[in-house]
């Protein structure tokens, strides 16, 4: 565990030297990477040197023990064995677990779609619960919630919904939600009280900025109409919303939410860029699911992830079959337990990994 924590105090003073040199602050990238790196690279020196201080004071306490002199220091001695002995196990795991290669993509900013999946109207209501849980959540994360574009279902909801969520580890955090969400329950428009399942989909893209996909102007067409919705005068009379179509890939990505032409259509290329960030993504990450078998974020986006059972209050999470009897205040944002689960479980995998050789 020293040598190990050697070589990370070795790297973290040559990233401190390096992001202080002018040619690395003007490579925006570069900088970027690096000034992850040394924040990555800070947590675990800060657990090092709690782990150094433990094992210094674990020899010197044995050696006035050695000594045997004098009984009072003898006793202080042992308590001090004993508090170290009981703190190092658990601060090895907290390290381990620092020590796993972090995913550069999980500080990153995130785009999340909701779409409506089969059940009709009772799926876009569901969609839009979805949609009042992730904005809690992450308003209960000090995260701001900005709205890209949205298309309203027939009895409320959403048929889909897009919104971008800024703030630290944004999606590293919201990735473990992509997939498909079920609902079990008696739907708004049923008479005679039966039963639905009902399903959305949830994506999430991290949010690319410029320097990590560059997009030819050439290759995308821009549409310019008229917003739809709730939104005062400048609604269906000014042409404010944007539609980007890139040509090459097919993707579309387009913004009503601001009134301002200008806003729409920088959101849309913010967006447009992530779609296509993810596209490269995805190929990488399913090849590395495959490699060491995850069943946490596979980026299977058609794979069910979470039933919501209304009647038995419960809400299970079928990859690591967790399931917990708080629906109504899983619904209302409280989401962090899974989310909890969720990344333990993959960080397990992670460290299996790592003892496998792979």
């Amino acid at each position: 565990m020293l040598d190990k924590l050697r070589i990370v105090k070795q790297r973290y003073d040559e990233v401190s030297d390096l992001i202080i040199q002018p040619d690395i602050i003007m490579d925006q990238k570069r900088y970027a990477a690096l000034m992850k790196e040394y924040k990555d690279l800070g947590d675990v020196v800060k657990k090092g040197d709690e782990y150094q201080t433990l094992t210094n004071n674990i020899e010197e306490a044995k050696e006035i023990l050695a000594d045997g002199s004098d009984a009072e220091m003898n006793e202080m001695a042992k308590m001090e064995i004993e508090e170290a002995n009981s703190r190092i196990p658990e601060l090895e795991n907290e390290i381990k677990f620092l020590l796993i290669p972090k995913d550069p993509e999980d500080s990153k900013n995130a785009v999340v779609e909701l779409r409506a999946g089969t059940g009709g109207d009772e799926a876009s209501i569901f969609a839009g619960d979805l949609f009042r849980m992730y904005s809690k959540y992450c308003e209960s994360r000090g995260w701001k919630v900005s709205t890209v574009d949205y298309s309203e279902g027939t009895n409320g909801g959403f048929k889909e919904i897009q919104f971008e969520v800024n703030g630290p580890d944004v999606y590293g955090t919201l990735k473990f939600e992509a997939g498909v969400h079920r609902v079990q329950r008696v739907p708004q428009t049923e008479t005679q009280g039966r039963v639905h399942t009902s399903a959305a989909t949830c994506m999430v893209f991290p949010e690319a900025e410029e320097f990590d996909v560059e997009i030819n102007p050439k290759d995308v067409r821009i549409d310019f109409f008229c917003s739809s919705g709730p939104g005062g005068q400048s609604v269906n009379t000014t042409y404010s919303a944007v539609r980007l179509t890139h040509i090459p890939s097919g993707l579309v990505a387009q913004c009503q939410d601001q009134k301002s032409q200008h806003k729409n259509k920088e959101k849309a290329f913010k967006v447009l860029r992530s779609r296509l960030y993810d596209m490269e993504l995805e190929k990488k990450n399913a090849e590395d699911a495959l490699k060491r078998g995850s069943m946490v974020s596979s980026g299977d986006r058609s794979a069910k992830i979470r039933t919501y059972n209304y009647a038995q209050g419960r809400v299970t999470d079928h990859r690591i079959g967790l399931s917990l009897y708080d629906l109504p205040n899983i619904v209302n944002g409280d989401i962090q337990k899974i989310i909890d689960e969720l990344m333990l479980a993959e960080n397990t995998q992670k460290l299996k990994g790592l003892a496998d050789g792979i």
